[in-house]
């Protein structure tokens, strides 16, 4: 019988014993966050295939930064969000092209067909508004309704503070709501 991960160990926990060179540690905070860093960087890139790539190369850059991990920085999973926002910008820099994002990658799930006719004109039109606007606004949008993370940790990925991350939320939303209305 193989002994059960450690799941439920706080972050605090696994992260110090992971910056000691606790792969197993290491590989528990990986399986907490890998779905959520993921599905991050899949709504930013709309390639599952970059996606998972982009994904490992998160938490290969993760690993080989613990040994320099700033204690001062409490929050693992904003530390993570961090490092994939700054691998798909060099992803995009790297490229240099503009990958857009497609109405089928939208949704991570097979839905009906019905479903599908239902939902397809709306997500075209959301999708071409999300695209439209600058990418700050993007970047909000993904992190605070896509990956559902709060307006600290948003600031913290962003580089701005909490504050800023508010007006340019509110600033997207405005604009979002600006296109419905004229649709």
């Amino acid at each position: 019988m193989t002994p059960s991960r450690n799941t439920d160990l706080p972050d605090p926990f696994l992260l110090a014993r992971a910056i000691q060179g606790d792969a197993e540690a290491f590989g528990d905070l990986y399986e907490r966050y890998l779905d959520e860093i993921q599905r991050y960087v899949f709504y930013r890139v709309a390639n599952r295939f970059d996606a998972e790539d982009l994904t490992e190369t998160v938490f290969l850059k993760a690993w080989e930064a613990l040994p320099s991990f700033e204690s001062s920085i409490v929050n693992l999973r904003a530390w993570l969000y961090r490092i994939a926002h700054n691998v798909v910008v060099d992803h995009y820099r790297s490229a240099r092209e503009t990958t857009e994002l497609s109405p089928k990658y939208l949704h991570d799930r097979h839905p009906s067909p019905e479903h599908q006719i239902q939902d397809r004109d709306l997500r075209q039109q959301l999708t071409d508004m999300i695209k439209s606007l600058d990418p700050n606004l993007q970047q909000v949008i993904v992190c605070r309704f896509v990956s559902g993370l709060s307006h600290a940790e948003t600031g913290q990925i962003m580089g701005i503070k909490e504050g800023h991350v508010r007006v340019l939320q509110l600033r997207a939303l405005q604009k979002l709501r600006q296109m419905l209305e004229k649709e």
